[in-house]
């Protein structure tokens, strides 16, 4: 399995493991919401990775940039959202092999911190933690019950010791319908 930067022409097929990995009710929203980002302007400089075996796409992993309010000095910040791949290729290992080399690429880039709203038990074994713990608030109000799934992972060493804020997202990731796990 390769992973590498995704190409303009790959659009198609990365909407697709999108709307297959999130099924029929989720699927067209999640697939909408990449379309989006990937030509909001607001979201950049982005980070579109895919997940390729025996030539076929088989993952996708999309990071996007973020600004942090409150913050003493400017910090270099990404959010990883959203992460699919295909079901037959699942629990296989292809979603860590995607962020590991997302959050690599990041770091050599400048990137600080990334976020993620996510699950609680999948993402931590990435090197994420809690992000409201570190005194970082997601963009929009997450339920006490879900306060967990918004996590944060330091690329560059005390970059979250010496910062904390509200988080602020893109233009098409900043609605609430986004911000629900």
């Amino acid at each position: 399995m390769k992973i590498r930067k995704t190409t303009e022409s790959e659009t198609r097929a990365i909407l697709s493991i999108h709307s297959q990995a999130f099924g029929t009710v989720k699927g067209p929203e999640i697939a909408k919401l990449v379309s989006d980002l990937l030509g909001d302007e607001t979201a950049f400089p982005l980070l579109s990775l895919v997940a390729v075996h025996k030539n076929k796409l088989i993952g996708h992993i999309l990071f996007t940039k973020v600004e942090i309010t409150g913050t003493e000095h400017p910090v270099a910040a990404q959010i990883l959202a959203p992460l699919a791949i295909l079901p037959e290729e699942q629990t296989r290992g292809v979603g860590q092999k995607l962020i590991h080399e997302g959050l690599r690429l990041l770091k050599e880039s400048g990137t600080e911190v990334v976020f993620v709203l996510g699950h609680p038990t999948y993402y931590p074994r990435c090197g994420f933690i809690p992000a409201g713990e570190q005194g970082f608030e997601a963009p929009y109000p997450i339920p006490e019950e879900y306060a967990e799934a918004w996590m944060v992972q330091e690329l560059v060493g005390s970059a979250i010791d010496k910062n904390s804020g509200k988080v602020r997202c893109s233009k098409v990731l900043d609605e609430p319908q986004h911000w629900r796990e």
